[in-house]
């Protein structure tokens, strides 16, 4: 028996500077694969075939607004921002921690500034759209996502590297 791990620290970077004490959550890009239904000739039902990955997005907030994320408002470079999301996941039976960290190159695709009231905690929240994606588990890669590149490496296994080197892509 095992107790889960649990979120209990985190920090994000942004282009390398820290947000230490700014940033309140970030939603990670969610893995989704687009797959479509296909029955052929034969075949007694339908099957989902793989035609790659969907678009990935993150979200996150901080609690206030931002300039250096204002400034990279409308980057040209579909990879133009980087972005680091590194957490702290425990085990509270064991004490053992987990170092997680997402890397995500893209760039901003909503800036939320919200309502601001006098008094009061104002959230900033920040829609990034996903080029490139890095998910590091206790300082080994296991998904790597490079969209303009064509790769999709799962713990160590590039899975398109057939398909590219098919078309003469090495």
């Amino acid at each position: 028996m095992g107790l889960p791990r649990k979120l209990k620290d985190l920090m994000l970077f942004n282009s390398g500077a820290a947000y230490v004490g700014q940033v309140a959550s970030f939603t990670l890009p969610k893995l989704t694969r687009k797959l479509d239904d296909w029955r052929g000739g034969g075949m007694d039902g339908v099957i989902k075939i793989d035609l790659g990955s969907e678009a990935m997005e993150a979200e996150w907030s901080t609690g206030g607004p931002m300039r250096d994320v204002l400034a990279q408002y409308g980057v040209v470079g579909v990879a133009g921002v980087g972005l680091r999301f590194a957490c702290a996941y425990q085990q509270d039976d064991t004490g053992e921690v987990d170092s997680v960290e997402v890397e995500v190159r893209g760039r901003h695709e909503e800036i939320d500034m919200g309502e601001q009231k006098l008094g009061e905690g104002g959230e900033f929240k920040v829609k990034t759209a996903i080029a490139f994606y890095r998910l590091v588990w206790n300082g080994v890669t296991l998904i790597e996502i490079d969209v303009l590149a064509g790769t999709l490496i799962v713990d160590g296994i590039d899975r398109r590297a057939e398909l590219r080197a098919a078309i003469g892509i090495y």
